[in-house]
């Protein structure tokens, strides 16, 4: 199964991502620890996208798509991938999709996790990361998330399935959510397989 987690800084990707790796067999995969690892270990690839990440921007698509080639091929030849951060607007998706359909690594199903602005600032601010902890950043990142984002969701619906859910709940809950609408995905996708 690939599936893309898409939601708001802060509504916690990477922490579902982490457990439906574990949960389902599926290698994780981050843009943004991707990009960080690159900024921190002052890669070419990193001195290049280093002022995008400070201020919150979105990175450059061919940038980050050919960054994510590699490993998400090699993830579709262990079994699929869940993959956070990547992409964050339908332009995006659809150089995204181009690009994994001729290499049979496209997305398959689109979680939404869906979590009210205040407590996305709440979590940001107790976070603290980097320079990601000021005001200004959280609320350019969320301005960035609500206009070019959330805008990929109708895409999704269209053309893949879309999954939502309130992920402003406990972590342990989010989970069970995801993979209780996930399963009825999965038979479909083992069915159409066989």
């Amino acid at each position: 199964m690939r599936i893309l987690l898409v939601g708001a800084p802060g509504s916690g990707k990477g922490t579902q991502a982490q457990l439906l790796s574990l949960s389902l067999g599926l290698t994780h995969i981050s843009s943004g620890d991707l990009l960080r690892d690159h900024v921190a270990r002052r890669t070419a690839l990193g001195r290049r996208v280093r002022s995008y990440v400070a201020r919150g921007d979105l990175v450059p698509d061919a940038i980050v798509m050919d960054m994510l080639r590699k490993p998400v091929i090699k993830a579709v030849q262990r079994g699929g991938y869940i993959l956070d951060g990547f992409p964050r607007t339908v332009e995006q998706a659809l150089a995204a999709y181009g690009t994994a359909r001729e290499l049979g690594a496209a997305v398959q199903v689109a979680v939404h996790l869906d979590v009210p602005s205040a407590e996305l600032v709440r979590r940001l601010l107790a976070r603290g990361r980097g320079t990601d902890d000021t005001d200004d950043i959280i609320e350019h990142r969320l301005d960035v998330y609500q206009d070019r984002t959330l805008p990929m969701l109708d895409y999704y619906a269209q053309r893949e399935q879309l999954v939502r859910v309130d992920a402003a709940a406990p972590i342990g809950k989010v989970h069970q959510a995801v993979l209780s609408q996930l399963e009825p995905v999965r038979r479909m996708l083992q069915e159409s397989t066989t």
